[in-house]
Formats: structure tokens, sequence, C-alpha cells
């Protein structure tokens, strides 16, 4: 049901490339220039800076964007909606999550909720913190996990808040033989994701004077207790990404105690279609249920 231009449009945006839209949309690439063409021209600007390199908007082409998402996404909920009256429960949801909710929850949320509702179709883009809270300010994806503040206009649901740790290697014990102090940190460098370097991180870096050219980076998680493993340096990582990371290392509390909140965002347009309504509510129970209870 929705305008063929508007689906081109966006395609094109995600892939860069008309080519790679083509591909996607499984029409020729003259159809995708045509389509981009004719919009350009019924809205009277130009849409996209054409290069070797590819394709990127201009800053027209931007600032229409999240309008025009709005209009796929409306059109979705629309069938969505029309097959939930017919008790059809089908639909689309796009789940947007930081690495460490794709490895220990969204398996078994996306498990659960596949078996009671099988005709949803669910696809999961993994991003860090301010991406994910962008894209679904934008309408990229319906649902995302981030950690608060969030900027954006949003629902925003609190779901846990998530102790951070010093993860130190084997032969490391400190000071007071139970808790890391300043003392202990004093000439120590650190590792960590670029990615999730984030404001709850550097306020425990700041606390305990960790000065900026002490952080080397890593690309993931895994790769960061391996350098700890190796007396590279040591590791800043909250619990939930320490669930299932192996390594001969000791993870160690803060003297002082440091937590991230870790939040379910959620587009306001989106909240009303159906099988977003539904993923959202079995996110919180399985939170509830799996998360808190045990936690008790």
């Amino acid at each position: 049901m929705t305008n063929f231009a508007y689906k081109v449009f966006t395609t094109v945006v995600t892939q860069q490339s008309f080519y790679k839209a083509s591909l996607q949309l499984n029409v020729t690439p003259s159809a995708v220039s045509h389509s981009i063409n004719q919009l350009e021209t019924t809205l009277g600007f130009p849409l996209f800076i054409r290069s070797r390199t590819g394709m990127r908007l201009t800053d027209d082409g931007q600032y229409i964007l999240p309008y025009i998402q709005e209009i796929i996404n409306a059109d979705d909920k629309l069938l969505q909606i029309a097959d939930n009256i017919k008790g059809l429960h089908a639909g689309n949801i796009r789940i947007g999550a930081f690495s460490s909710v794709c490895v220990n929850w969204l398996p078994h949320i996306i498990r659960s909720f596949s078996q009671k509702y099988p005709k949803i179709k669910i696809a999961i883009a993994q991003g860090s913190f301010s991406d994910i809270s962008k894209k679904t300010n934008v309408g990229e994806i319906d649902i995302g996990f981030t950690t608060l503040p969030v900027n954006e206009n949003l629902i925003v649901l609190p779901l846990i808040s998530d102790p951070i740790r010093c993860v130190t290697p084997s032969s490391f014990v400190p000071k007071n033989r139970h808790s890391i102090t300043k003392d202990d940190l004093i000439g120590q460098k650190f590792i960590l994701q670029k990615m999730d370097y984030d404001r709850d991180t550097k306020l425990a870096l700041d606390y305990y004077n960790v000065e900026l050219n002490s952080i080397n980076f890593s690309i993931d998680d895994q790769s960061i207790i391996s350098m700890v493993e190796a007396g590279i340096g040591l590791g800043i990582l909250p619990d939930l990404a320490l669930n299932k990371l192996n390594g001969d290392i000791n993870v160690y509390p803060f003297s002082e105690t440091f937590t991230r909140q870790v939040a379910l965002v959620v587009n306001k347009n989106q909240m009303t279609s159906p099988s977003v309504a539904a993923m959202v509510k079995h996110i919180e129970s399985f939170i509830k249920d799996s998360i808190v209870k045990s936690s008790l």
C-alpha cells in the first residue's frame, strides 16, 4: 500500500547505492533511479548528492527522511491492524540493541515471542547507545535497548540498574583485597570498547583520576577480556556484559558504586502498532520474571 517511491527513497538511504537498493527491492537500478528522479521532481528539490563513493542525503533530504519514514510506518501499521482484526497476528518488528543485550537477552526474548506469535517477523540491528536512540527517533527501528539519559523525544521505559565492575588479570589483587580504590589504579592503563564508552563509564574513570591517555580502545567485550588476561591493562564492564564472557580474570566492585541504567525506547508513532505493543509487553515481562526476580 505504501507509495513505492518512498520505499525506494529509504532503501537508497540505507544502502547508499542505487544498485544495492535495486537488489534489495528486486527491481532494476534504472527503476530505482527513475523513482528517485520522479520524487525529486514532485518535491521540487534534490534528495541525494551523487559521487563515486556512493549516495548521501542533501540537507533537504535529511530533513524529510523522518517524515517519509513516518508515512511508511503508518502504512505498515494499518496493515498490522487489519491483520490483527482478522486474528492473524501478523506484522514486522525492528529491534535495535547493543552487544550485551544481543548476547544475553534477545535470544530468549525472540524465541519465546516467536512461539506465541509465529507470524510476526523480527529484524535485529546492533549498534551503539546513541545510534539506537537516533534510529528509533526517526523510525528506522521500532524498539531500542539503550542507556539513560535519552535526549530524543521517545517513549522511555527503564528496565534495570546494571552495576559497573573492574576487570583485572587473575594475578591482580586490590590492596584491601575486596574492592578497587584510587590507590589500586595509580599508573594503570585501561582497555575499553569505544562504541560503549558512555557517560557512566566516564564518570567512574573520572572519579578514579584515570586520564584519557591511559585508555586504549578495543573492538568488543571479549577482546577486552583477552587483553586484560594478557596483562595489557584493566577493563571496566557492566554485569550484563560479563555474563557470558570467559577468561582467566578477576572481577571486583569499585569502592564507590557506579551503574548504568538500561532502558527500552520506543518510537511514539509505532507504539500503537499491535505487534510492537505486544513485543514491548513481552520484553517487560521477561525483565520482570527473568532478571529482576533472579536478583532478589
